[in-house]
């Protein structure tokens, strides 16, 4: 069963996404949402996984891989938005938005402005959007990454984007491939890394409650050394309660590392959080899972 490619038009550009529908009034749908500088590619090993089971949709995000050219004038609140738009125009009621790294950011903001939409929540190596989490001199970076991709030599920077994100084969190549979009063009790949991470400081200083009040589990590879991802998802499960799962050996991308192990995960999420009958999906603050 192909993905059908579908655009959606925005004041800054369109918006490219893949959608595969399966038919039922109480059909879940699995809504996935790239990291930032990734594209929908990193999702295949999902998509392939979940597609006849639940109606599956993924993006291209706003500036990245098809959704280009884009007026980088937008705030997380945008895409959140627009992403909103995009359900609504496919009758998508009740989503529930997997999303890895950027992806989790985006889909904190609509839990902030759709509540009662959110169906489910699967943040995969991101963290949590709420402002006292992170540190002043953490922002004041964030807001400052522009010149550091600008600058840094293109063939290094492929080489230690890919392996600073993966630790497998297929994880490292995806993510060279993807990087590879921007070959001949970093200042384009600096401007868009740069916005992403002004965005992400933007929405953290706005002080949002960024409630997740649906069923949610957190993912996170226990060799993820992107920022400080595993003491932000240390923190976020033992302030929240919600669950943690440790993928061993996998890196910032663990669902291109250890595909199987995260696909189940979310699957069991939805077999036990998600039907009619379950009670909600927490657990006791510190408890570690697996």
């Amino acid at each position: 069963m192909a993905m059908e490619e579908r655009i959606y038009q925005t004041p800054c550009g369109a918006i490219h996404y893949w959608i595969s529908k399966v038919q039922g009034a109480e059909t879940t749908t699995l809504v996935f949402l790239p990291g930032l500088t990734a594209d929908h590619r990193l999702f295949d090993k999902q998509i392939e996984y979940f597609q006849g089971k639940y109606t599956v949709l993924v993006w291209d995000a706003p500036g990245h891989g098809a959704s280009c050219p884009f007026r980088l004038e937008f705030s997380l609140m945008d895409k959140a938005k627009w992403l909103d738009g995009i359900l609504c125009g496919e009758a998508i009621r009740h989503p529930v938005i997997v999303g890895q790294s950027m992806g989790g950011y985006v889909g904190q903001a609509y839990a902030e402005l759709f509540p009662d939409k959110l169906k489910g929540f699967v943040a995969i190596d991101s963290a949590p959007l709420q402002r006292k989490y992170v540190t002043g001199m953490e922002l004041w970076l964030l807001k400052r990454m522009e010149p550091v991709y600008r600058y840094y030599p293109w063939k290094a920077l492929l080489k230690t984007g890919a392996k600073g994100v993966a630790t497998s084969a297929y994880g490292q190549k995806l993510m060279y491939d993807m990087m590879m979009t921007y070959e001949g063009d970093q200042k384009r790949y600096a401007r868009l890394s740069g916005h992403g991470f002004r965005m992400l400081a933007e929405a953290m200083e706005a002080d949002l409650a960024y409630e997740i009040k649906c069923p949610a589990l957190l993912i996170c590879g226990e060799k993820d050394h992107a920022g400080s991802c595993i003491r932000y998802n240390k923190a976020w499960h033992k302030n929240t309660g919600i669950p943690l799962a440790w993928i061993p050996g996998a890196g910032h991308n663990s669902n291109t590392d250890e595909p199987e192990k995260v696909n189940a995960l979310i699957e069991k999420m939805l077999d036990t959080s998600l039907s009619p009958a379950a009670p909600p999906m927490r657990s006791s603050p510190g408890r570690r899972q697996s």
